[in-house]
């Protein structure tokens, strides 16, 4: 952690910032909504589940005009800090129970084999976080290993580890909709209903994708919707966003150092270009069906142990259930811990 002291944040943008969450959400359940965006999605992604994806990670800025989405990352990670220690938590009404009874209590009673994948598993930098996760379902009666996707065997009867049937997988690789080889078999899997996984390609799809940033900024698709104060908080909180392939090139170009260009299916800072800073050939590069154009939100700057810092927000959720809340700070242009000071914060919500 960068460092021991909570940072402040006004009730009221934690609030808008739960609520647009919850709105979010709501959204996957909205008929209107899946009859616009339906024929648009992968095929892994029209599996239609019954619960809802764990740890889904709602991250923002905050503004004088209030709190503003960054993105929202599938299969949000950070809250294991090492030496057995979880992320502090405030101490407010929105979060029942201990973190841990939170983090156990999304995965369902049935799931009692559970499966924590990623690509390598062994070299990623959260491998120690996941290493906790299957020691916390260990300690809760559940079986957890941790594994790449080559250490998952399919068979008639589902996925199994060393001969042992997976029930669920704690799903941390970042291909969401389960198209790349390696995966296959687990793709296989979970289309014959033999595997659950989470998170699940559905939340991404209907959620998690930069793409729903800008169909929420088509002109007529969320009217047709939600009702007036969904349409005023989600258009509030969530910044203009525009593929690249829709709009002027000139025009984009002309306007780019008001705008953030990211790739439409990557998360995180990977291959995000600020506008202002951007050369013509660095622009020309971008593949015009890949890439959105977000309208750039500067981060507000808070003291930390003395620096000035950056600072993001990130909301755990699990549908409409706040798991954990927990602040960024770096230096640099995009979030990143890689200069010094830079680190995870505790909150503390005021007034």
């Amino acid at each position: 952690m960068a460092s021991e002291t909570p940072v402040s944040i006004p009730s009221h943008d934690f609030h808008i910032m739960l609520a647009f969450a919850r709105t979010v959400f709501a959204l996957k359940d909205n008929q209107a909504y899946l009859e616009q965006l339906e024929r648009y999605l992968p095929d892994a992604a029209k599996i239609r589940t019954t619960w809802p994806s764990v740890l889904m990670g709602f991250d923002f800025h905050l503004t004088p005009e209030g709190p503003k989405l960054i993105e929202i990352n599938n299969n949000a990670g950070g809250l294991y800090i090492g030496e057995d220690c979880w992320f502090p938590q405030p101490d407010i009404v929105e979060l029942k129970g201990s973190l841990e009874e939170r983090l156990v209590g999304m995965f369902r009673e049935e799931w009692m084999s559970i499966a924590i994948m990623d690509e390598n598993v062994t070299e990623q930098f959260m491998y120690p976080e996941m290493l906790a996760y299957a020691e916390l379902f260990e300690r809760h009666g559940r079986h957890a290993v941790v594994v790449s996707p080559e250490d998952l065997q399919l068979t008639d009867n589902g996925l199994s580890v060393d001969g042992r049937a997976i029930d669920a997988i704690y799903n941390r690789h970042t291909d969401f909709y389960l198209e790349e080889a390696d995966i296959r078999h687990i793709r296989q899997a979970y289309e014959r209903g033999q595997v659950v996984i989470n998170p699940h390609p559905r939340s991404y799809a209907l959620i998690g994708d930069k793409s729903r940033m800008v169909d929420w900024w088509r002109p007529g698709l969320l009217e047709a919707c939600v009702d007036d104060d969904s349409l005023a908080l989600i258009r509030a909180v969530t910044p203009e966003t525009i593929h690249l392939a829709e709009t002027d090139s000139d025009k984009a170009w002309s306007e780019r150092k008001d705008y953030v260009f990211k790739p439409a299916a990557r998360h995180g800072g990977k291959g995000v270009v600020i506008g202002r800073g951007m050369s013509r050939k660095r622009f020309d590069s971008f593949d015009l069906n890949e890439t959105i154009m977000q309208k750039l939100v500067p981060p507000s700057v808070v003291d930390v142990e003395g620096v000035e810092m950056k600072l993001d927000i990130r909301l755990f959720m699990h549908g409409r259930n706040l798991i954990a809340l927990a602040g960024r700070v770096w230096r640099g242009q995009v979030t990143n811990f890689r200069e010094p000071g830079s680190g995870w914060v505790a909150l503390s919500i005021e007034g």
